[in-house]
């Protein structure tokens, strides 16, 4: 069967498991375990709009978790229906960056393509952070200048509690000649950030006000 799963998808389900193993842990009443139980399997079954049967019953097993070994067991089975993030050379990588001549790409196959809904990375030598997004089927990249505030904050892509940092990003305004600058705090580690993702919904508003 075909990956179907997004990688943002793949964090919501994990983090219902988690919230369904505390309440296995905590809660003693079997009716509201099993009704836990129940919205947990209808919240994840809701993320998907027409899941097939097959696709269907992959997500059976969540009914049997009580435990967190059996929910890490479960993870890992359906990990390989997530979707991998789209391959990419570093040539292609420096195509959407034509601006910057000496662009450090990190190794983008060390990373695991089926955890991440961005690769990003930050160049600490001249304090900028570049984010590379697939949109409507398309290679998208944003660059900016970015500066570590040394505090932890709401991000404002993945809305987790992290480390943060300014990115700025510059476009051209209207006018001949001039710019606009547009700054959003977000994580100062890309990889934190693509954990902490369960929707692509502020991705794609962090992209759109970026971008302008």
């Amino acid at each position: 069967m075909e990956p179907f799963i997004r990688s943002d998808q793949f964090n919501y389900i994990k983090n219902q498991l988690q919230i369904l193993i505390n309440g296995y842990t905590s809660v003693n009443d079997k009716e509201v375990l099993e009704a836990l139980k129940t919205l947990t399997d209808e919240k994840i079954i809701h993320l998907f709009d027409d899941l097939s049967e097959k696709q269907r019953q992959v997500f059976n097993p969540i009914v049997e978790i009580s435990e967190k070994e059996q929910a890490e067991a479960f993870l890992s089975q359906l990990k390989q229906y997530v979707i991998p993030f789209k391959k990419i050379s570093e040539q292609s990588i420096k195509k959407l960056f034509p601006k910057a001549k000496k662009l450090k790409v990190p190794p983008f196959d060390q990373i695991d393509r089926h955890e991440i809904s961005y690769f990003g990375w930050n160049d600490t030598g001249s304090n900028k952070k570049y984010i590379v997004v697939e949109q409507n089927e398309k290679l998208v990249g944003l660059h900016g200048s970015f500066k570590n505030i040394s505090k932890k904050g709401i991000c404002t892509i993945c809305h987790g509690h992290e480390e943060l940092g300014m990115f700025i990003m510059e476009t051209k305004g209207s006018v001949q000649g001039t710019f606009i600058k547009r700054g959003n705090y977000i994580c100062q580690d890309s990889q934190k950030c693509n954990q902490n993702i369960k929707s692509l919904d502020k991705l794609e508003d962090f992209i759109k006000c970026m971008k302008g």
